[in-house]
């Protein structure tokens, strides 16, 4: 099985050119069987034993390797053509292992704990004419594991990178059933000049200096359990130049870093639970990424995003850095420049969404919960996207919902917003905008694009976009209340859903027949979607049937919410 690789020489090189805001890259195709470690034979094992009472023991070499021990500062420099398997064990508080090898080789972790004050705990190189052209190393997780770096980097030469606690130049393959912990203090946590797949195991991940885990190329995860906690400024709990790719396993991030000035960008810099250069893709598995920082994303990507499968929560709770609010800058007073300001926002990606399966919950407290520089295409899923202050959903361009179950939500601005055309054809959708002049689901009338409805059930608080192309037709309630359970009947199909304690007018609701409404109804049974604020399905009993009339867009028109109180949003 083939899975394509945005990979290239120069680290992937940008052939120049957008179509329809998908950054183009240079391909190159990956044999994913080459990471299966049974697909390798290790002609031999090599153990190595730390100690903190003596010298770290070396075992099973033979005139293919020059072995350096100095206390606890292990070297080999492996220049045969078998392939490798290193066993590391024992437990040391100054000292490290280091690998030259012109082949693939494998690293089991076997109940081992090394701390380096002055640099990586593994540092695995290539050849040692040519350090910096790695191999592939499978990387065996057995028992428990710990591995620490120092607050400086006074060990390495100069001529060879060394880039954070567990390092290499080729990929790493990680695998295994045991525990492995990771503390950066004085770079990254993991990190690979090339790509990094995990397979299985446990790995737990803190860094308060640089990068959680960074794979140069791309982030492969298709099972185990991942942790990782970032509490630096700019830095990124996953971080490459290339894709993440999540197929399967746990992966959790927490990341309280907020924003800084990069010397190199030449401009400030948030920070993110995940960054993407390439692009971003959710197959399978879960996903949840909580981030607290100043001006920080929980998903930021340069290219597409593709929601297929699994399920994704975010949280995105910091304020926005500069002008659009949180604090101003170094040196300077009030919210700055917006040259210079970074927003707090749960998803962020430059390209296209594509939303296809799976689950995805977004809030974000200072700005969007989810948002596309290109267009949006939801065909199935549930997607939940809250905003406390700006749009739930936004689109660069147009938005389209053919299927599924979408629920946005936004306590500042539209629920749904288009820059292009908004094209509602199918799948369930709940829209909630604030009070006027924002709506529930929005297009961009004013560069000449409209929404267009033509399919779906739709439940609406605030209105549509006047100007609205509706086939499909759509009805105002005569009236309607806050923090009350309602019921909607359209054709065969119930939906029992519950109001907001804010926002706007009118409540709008559509169907592929005439729906009717009910008010302070009781339900039971039923799927439920969006935080169980609705259930499809479910046997609605009770209530007061609402009048409904005709209505054409804008958000005037129909009965004011009532009922006031706090409401579960």
């Amino acid at each position: 099985m083939k899975k394509t690789l945005f990979l290239s020489l120069l680290g992937l090189l940008l052939l120049g050119c957008q179509k329809d805001n998908i950054v183009l890259i240079d391909p190159i195709s990956v044999d994913d069987s080459d990471d299966d470690i049974t697909n390798t034979t290790f002609a031999q094992t090599v153990l190595v034993a730390f100690s903190e009472n003596a010298n770290a023991t070396v075992e099973g070499t033979n005139d293919d390797f020059t072995v350096t021990v100095s206390n606890n500062d292990v070297t080999i420099v492996y220049t045969g053509d078998e392939y490798v398997m290193y066993e590391l064990s024992g437990g040391t508080t100054d000292g490290f292992f280091k690998l030259y090898s012109p082949r693939k080789q494998g690293i089991t972790l076997n109940g081992v704990s090394i701390a380096n004050p002055n640099g990586a705990a593994i540092n695995v190189q290539g050849p040692q004419a040519t350090p910096n052209k790695g191999k592939r190393t499978f990387v065996v997780i057995n028992g428990t594991n710990s591995l620490y770096d120092g607050a400086s980097y006074t060990e390495t030469p100069s001529e060879e990178d060394e880039k954070g606690v567990l390092f290499g130049e080729g990929q790493f393959i990680f695998s295994g059933e045991g525990r492995l912990y990771v503390t950066a203090t004085g770079k990254n946590g993991i990190v690979s000049d090339d790509y990094l797949n995990f397979k299985s195991g446990e790995i737990y991940v803190t860094s308060s200096a640089g990068h959680g885990i960074r794979g140069k190329d791309c982030i492969l995860v298709s099972g185990g359990e991942i942790q990782v906690g970032v509490s630096a400024d700019m830095k990124k709990g996953f971080s490459t130049d290339g894709y993440v790719v999540i197929d399967g396993g746990t992966t959790s991030i927490n990341v309280t870093g907020g924003t800084a000035y990069d010397s190199e960008d030449g401009e400030y810099t948030g920070s993110a639970g995940i960054k993407a250069d390439g692009y971003f893709k959710m197959n399978g598995g879960g996903l949840t990424i909580t981030n607290t920082g100043t001006g920080g994303k929980g998903i930021s990507t340069d290219g597409n995003g593709y929601f297929n499968g699994g399920h994704v929560e975010v949280f995105a709770t910091g304020n926005n850095y500069g002008s659009n609010g949180g604090g101003g800058f170094p040196g300077g007073g009030g919210g700055g420049s917006s040259a210079s300001s970074v927003s707090a926002k749960g998803i962020k990606c430059d390209g296209n969404l594509v939303f296809s399966g799976g689950k995805v919950t977004v809030n974000s407290t200072a700005h969007e919960a989810i948002e596309a520089k290109g267009s949006i295409t939801i065909t199935d899923g549930e997607v939940v996207a809250i905003s406390q202050a700006d749009d739930a959903i936004n689109s660069g361009s147009d938005f389209t919902i053919s299927g599924g179950h979408v629920f946005g939500y936004s306590k500042g601005n539209d629920g749904l917003d288009a820059n292009g055309n908004f094209y509602l054809k199918g799948g369930v959708v709940y829209a909630i905008g604030s009070s006027s002049p924002e709506v529930a689901i929005d297009a961009n009338t004013e560069g000449g694009y409209k929404m267009y409805l033509t399919g779906g059930t739709l439940i609406a608080i605030g209105g549509l976009e006047s100007g609205s192309s509706l086939s499909q037709s759509c009805y105002s309630a005569s009236s309607w209340a806050q923090n009350t359970w309602y019921g909607l009947t359209v054709g065969s199909k119930t939906y029992a859903f519950m109001t907001q304690s804010s926002g706007g007018t009118p409540l709008v609701v559509s169907g592929a027949t005439t729906p009717t409404l009910k008010s302070g109804v009781s339900y039971s049974g039923g799927t439920s979607y969006f935080e169980n604020w609705l259930f499809e399905d479910a046997t609605i009993s009770g209530g007061t049937e609402v009048s409904l009339s005709s209505y054409s867009g804008g958000n005037g028109g129909g009965g004011g919410p009532g009922g006031g109180g706090h409401g579960p949003f």
